[in-house]
């Protein structure tokens, strides 16, 4: 296939790299100018990729998405004139909410949405480390999407594995609540993930999980409290050595996508008439944060 990676962040330069091991033309498209770019996955050989090349959008047949969800909009519609009708548009960032603008704008295209547990961090302009084996789950957001089912055969050659569910919502309600969890207090006390492990933090993870859970209930999302709180604890463990997105954002003075994680659970209470507390005084202390460096 012809695919192209929106955002050579950390996931985004994980799965160019893989993809284009897999045999697939890949190109990436971000902010720099135009002309080749040379990846590095670990420490296998380098690979030469075109970078932001019109001609590669124009035969596209699958746009990856792997910007932060508060750049989608910005980072996207200016694409869209130059991608064929049938081109599939797959998004994989953390949060949720980011298309919610978006949905005339993106009606007539195939689209899907992803999930992804693998670990990645970036090493340098153009290096990527693969810091964590995950998984990928994949699901269509409009019908056009549920005909793309293929893809799970495609991306799973390329980068195993890759699951399809007939209802990503749930699934992307499972990694918010994850999310939710770890991001904002890795990034509030400095920390790697696996610092959350220690009791002084369980009585304030268990108020955000029950929080997390009355809201996923109200939103009919099937959720077990107990089974939720054990796979946050095994995501810690598992990617104990790692620091969060969210954290690496705050270190590096750059926008958090707090608005897309803690924030949705945030106004989803709201329509349900629900308190979360906990959850709205981690997002003020984390916008508190950015105000340091963003007027």
């Amino acid at each position: 296939m012809n695919i192209v990676i929106l955002g050579p962040g950390a996931i985004g330069r994980l799965w160019a790299y893989q993809l284009h091991k897999a045999g697939h033309q890949v190109a990436l498209w971000g902010t720099q100018p135009a002309g080749e770019y040379c990846l590095i996955q670990d420490d296998l050989p380098p690979i030469t990729l075109a970078y932001n090349q019109p001609s590669t959008l124009e035969h596209a047949d699958l746009l990856l998405v792997c910007v932060k969800a508060w750049q989608v909009a910005t980072a996207l519609l200016p694409l869209l004139d130059k991608l064929a009708p049938q081109t599939i548009l797959l998004f994989i960032h953390n949060g949720m909410g980011a298309l919610d603008t978006l949905t005339e704008q993106l009606s007539n295209y195939p689209l899907l949405m992803a999930t992804t547990t693998h670990g990645a961090l970036k090493q340098g302009a153009h290096h990527v480390m693969h810091t964590g084996q995950g998984t990928t789950q994949l699901g269509a957001v409009n019908a056009q999407g549920e005909r793309c089912d293929f893809l799970v055969d495609v991306l799973n050659h390329a980068f195993s594995p890759v699951l399809w569910t007939e209802n990503i919502h749930h699934a992307l309600w499972q990694k918010l609540a994850i999310n939710c969890a770890i991001n904002p207090l890795t990034a509030i006390n400095n920390c790697r993930n696996g610092e959350l492990m220690k009791a002084n933090y369980q009585p304030l993870i268990k108020s955000l999980i029950a929080e997390i859970v009355s809201v996923m209930q109200a939103e009919k999302i099937p959720v077990d409290q107990q089974a939720l709180s054990e796979s946050i604890c095994r995501v810690i463990e598992a990617t104990s050595d790692n620091y969060s997105s969210m954290q690496q954002d705050v270190a590096h003075q750059r926008p958090t996508e707090i608005d897309f994680i803690t924030g949705y659970v945030i106004k989803k209470a709201a329509q349900h008439g629900l308190a979360v507390p906990v959850n709205q005084s981690l997002y003020r202390h984390i916008h508190s944060l950015q105000q340091r460096w963003i007027p």
